[in-house]
């Protein structure tokens, strides 16, 4: 076994191998960049090193550096984590050329399992099912068009190097391939470097599975069960689950033994995942990630394993144990928390966390506490939150569970959506397919109910009962003579209410009155109210009860960057016509092509950016007359 290895990678995953190689009695190194100085990982690892600024691309895809690092701190390993470096043949042939072992699979494999039209091929030869599409070379826009109508639509188009859903396009009809094409090709470009697509049809309502798989040096390839992995935003995973429910036991059998065919084509070792997308009985080969996937906690958690453990363990030369795979047992399911607004189109949100309170009854893997900044410059996962149970509806209760006692403040969370998914009636009668999400995306991203007036009330009444002992020492006041009426002014998710209390009911806002439970809510040590009502967080605080009114907002005439990024296209020009909603610019931000909108209808006044510009959070780039 090794003594030091080197981690080249951030965040939760850093800190998911530190913790393991801590427990093996292995020294760690972390590196960071200049936005990570302060990061958990490097609190949490033995010894840390600098690797350059905060772009990837000047930090950690800096392949060189991290390997010249690697070899003066005297690693024998190099862990890649997953994302940045992890899936890089040059990365893992430079590693062994400088005689350090790559924690993963061999260059080979990364190289064929890399491009999805080699995979494809390779898959067919090893009579893996796979989807109908196009895989050549030949990459015109008449060719790929023509392809596609031979396909038949809806057709799916996919960055043959890419991942993560970076460069992924379905079309649904023929006029609008080539504006989608234009698309995937600009995210392509920007995510790998490579503009080459493939096409595949398109299936209507298919289930993402994909299945575990381990490969030693000593010949022996094994699964370790399925996972499910269809609650998906923008083709990116939300929620997993293991092992795959609903699923028949021959079906089962096939994608265990399809995925251990795909791993034997490209002489697989160590840990790997085999996509597959499921429609009906009826199973594809997607992709294979030839590294450690986010949801590897699942599998962990039905099998009793540490899949980093047993990473090591491979990449050190030990064999795979005999009796592999081990039942599962219960089942898991993670919900991965992103610093982002669903009702904004899953924008990012950057900021510093505040407040973090994550659930103690739960796994959780993080990367961050409170007090650590999300930035704009890597991906914005804050944890993830793993429930075990001996069955699928008590894992799904206590995920559910787990979320009503997370608090996160500073930043937008993805928190309201996970709670609406786990108590989505699709998902509890069964796994929802891929495109479940978009297609209640009404229901599932509207913005969060606001804060109940009852729960406004309650939180009001609180202060009036609770400020102390005394009658002139009291919040609502003392009087002599009347029904006393009290007025307050509660801050409810940042909203002003005006709150008037009189006997034992409540007016908010000038509405109807009600009766107002004798329940009392008790702030906590910062003086705010966290209260969670019907599955959703609110946070309340006492406001100026004398502050005017404001005024009702008016359609703002300006369209700000809403964080740092790059501008990838302009979609008006000065003097055009505009409709409330139509997307005016494309910017690149945190791995994601976010539209910015025109928020009224109007006319295009002036425009102060150009693709290719870098702009600031809060920078101006279009104006409405």
């Amino acid at each position: 076994m090794f003594n030091t290895i080197l981690i080249a990678n951030r965040g939760e995953i850093a800190v998911r191998v530190v913790r393991t190689a801590r427990r093996l009695g292995i020294r760690s190194i972390a590196v960071f960049s200049d936005a990570d100085a302060n990061a958990m990982h490097v609190r949490h690892a033995d010894e840390a090193h600098l690797i350059g600024p905060a772009p990837a691309r000047e930090s950690y895809l800096r392949g060189d550096v991290i390997l010249d690092v690697a070899l003066r701190a005297g690693a024998q390993a190099i862990h890649p984590g997953y994302g940045f470096l992890s899936e890089n043949a040059d990365f893992a042939e430079a590693c062994a050329a400088a005689g350090i072992a790559f924690i993963g699979p061999p260059a080979a494999a990364i190289r064929a399992m890399g491009s999805k039209a080699e995979s494809k091929r390779l898959m067919v030869a090893a009579r893996v099912p796979t989807v109908p599409g196009y895989h050549g070379d030949a990459q015109d826009d008449a060719l790929l068009a023509a392809e596609a109508a031979r396909i038949g639509f809806p057709v799916l188009i996919k960055a043959s190097a890419g991942g993560g859903g970076k460069g992924m396009r379905p079309v649904l009809r023929a006029e609008d391939f080539l504006a989608e094409l234009a698309g995937a090709r600009r995210e392509a470009q920007a995510a790998f470097g490579d503009q080459r697509m493939l096409l595949e049809k398109y299936l209507q309502r298919p289930r993402h599975v994909e299945v575990q798989v381990f490969g030693d040096k000593h010949g022996r390839i094994t699964h370790l069960h399925t996972r499910d992995c269809s609650l998906q935003r923008r083709h990116q995973k939300v929620i997993e689950e293991a092992p795959a429910p609903d699923l028949s036991d021959a079906l089962r059998a096939r994608l265990h033994e399809a995925a251990e065919n795909a791993a034997r084509a490209v002489g697989y070792t160590n840990a790997g995942t085999v996509e597959f997308i499921v429609e009906g009985d009826d199973a594809f080969f997607l992709e294979m990630n030839t590294r450690l996937q986010v949801e590897h906690p699942v599998t962990e958690a039905i099998t009793g394993l540490d899949l980093v453990e047993w990473q090591l363990r491979v990449a050190a030369g030990e064999a795979l144990p005999a009796h592999w795979p081990p039942a599962p047992q219960g089942h898991a399911v993670e919900a991965r928390l992103y610093a982002e607004d669903p009702a904004q189109d899953f924008r990012p949100s950057v900021g510093r966390l505040s407040l973090l309170r994550l659930p103690k009854a739960l796994r959780v893997d993080a990367g961050v506490q409170a007090g650590d900044a999300v930035t704009s410059f890597y991906d914005p996962m804050v944890a993830k939150l793993i429930a075990h149970a001996t069955d699928r509806a008590a894992a799904l209760d206590a995920l559910l569970q787990g979320l009503g006692h997370t608090v996160v403040e500073g930043v937008t969370t993805n928190a309201v959506l996970l709670r609406r998914l786990l108590r989505a009636p699709a998902m509890r009668a069964g796994v929802p397919d891929t495109g479940f999400i978009a297609r209640e995306a009404e229901t599932l991203l509207r913005a969060p109910d606001p804060a109940p007036d009852l729960v406004v009330a309650q939180v009001a009444a609180s202060v009036a009962r609770g400020a102390g002992d005394g009658a002139w020492q009291r919040a609502d006041s003392w009087q002599l003579f009347g029904v006393r009426e009290t007025a307050l002014r509660i801050d409810a998710d940042g909203l002003p209410c005006r709150v008037v209390l009189r006997g034992g009911q409540a007016q908010v806002d000038g509405g109807e009155w009600f009766a107002l439970p004798a329940a009392r809510i008790a702030p906590e040590e910062d003086g705010v109210w966290r209260v969670t009502h019907d599955g959703t967080p609110h946070r309340l605080a006492l406001g100026d009860a004398y502050a005017p009114a404001s005024a009702a907002a008016t359609a703002d005439r300006r369209l700000n960057a809403p964080i740092p990024g790059r501008v990838v296209a302009m979609q008006c020009a000065v003097g055009d016509a505009v409709t409330a909603g139509q997307v005016l610019v494309l910017l690149e931000a945190m791995k994601t092509e976010i539209r910015l909108t025109a928020p009224r209808d109007g006319k295009v006044a002036a425009v102060n950016c150009a693709p290719g510009d870098s702009v600031d959070e809060g920078a101006e780039l279009v104006s409405l007359a």
